[in-house]
């Protein structure tokens, strides 16, 4: 019929390629152009991590132990022979470095967005997640600084739906998928100078609070 298995093999063999370097190049653009460590994560499937445990607290959400860290700046070299160690992996990002992050719900973030816009505040790159959650990069100690900087503004005892992300915490990286559940995506993409410097979390802090409160 024209095929055999080993062609088929073969067939199987480069679309697992093509799929590595597809996965290089996406880390590369992290690594390489954004200036942003990558740290190869677990899986999700089947309501199973595929890091193994049984009791795994945050199935497809985690970095694996074993795996190794992509560092910034590597260039797509390096990146695709250090993520082909870790075929399948999910990329994430590393909080607490070159960024922190401040989540809300997505319609809020949504609205957030809106309104800074209109009020001509900058605002980095925004994702969001298939848990209906934005995220929003932010200059890093945001995550120290929060309560702090509710309190200043007389948001401190709101019951704000709104986190930080900090210092030993990951994000999910688009397009990865998160705990099973579905891919990340970039509401608003890095661009060359919100990655290198993301705005400070006080430029974005008022909106975000009024928007979260007022939902």
């Amino acid at each position: 019929m024209g095929f055999t298995i080993g062609g088929i093999r073969e067939m199987r063999s480069g679309v697992r390629r093509r799929h590595r370097a597809t996965e290089g190049t996406a880390v590369a653009e992290y690594t390489g152009l954004w200036g942003w460590a990558v740290t190869p994560g677990a899986r999700a499937g089947a309501g199973s991590c595929s890091c193994g445990e049984p009791a795994c607290p945050a199935p497809g959400a985690h970095p694996l132990g074993f795996a190794r860290e992509v560092p910034a700046g590597a260039g797509l070299e390096r990146a695709s022979d250090a993520w082909a160690e870790t075929p399948g992996a999910a990329m994430l990002l590393p909080v607490g470095r070159a960024f922190d992050v401040l989540e809300v719900a997505e319609g809020a973030g949504r609205r957030a967005l809106v309104r800074m816009e209109r009020m001509g505040l900058p605002s980095g790159p925004v994702a969001v997640t298939p848990t209906g959650r934005a995220q929003f990069l932010v200059a890093p100690g945001a995550a120290a600084e929060l309560p702090e900087l509710l309190y200043r503004m007389g948001w401190d005892d709101a019951g704000l739906d709104l986190r930080a992300l900090g210092p030993g915490s990951h994000i999910t990286a688009p397009p990865s998928d998160l705990g099973g559940l579905g891919p990340v995506r970039w509401l608003r993409p890095p661009l060359l100078d919100t990655a290198a410097a993301p705005p400070q979390a006080r430029l974005l802090l008022g909106t975000l609070a009024y928007v979260c409160h007022r939902s």
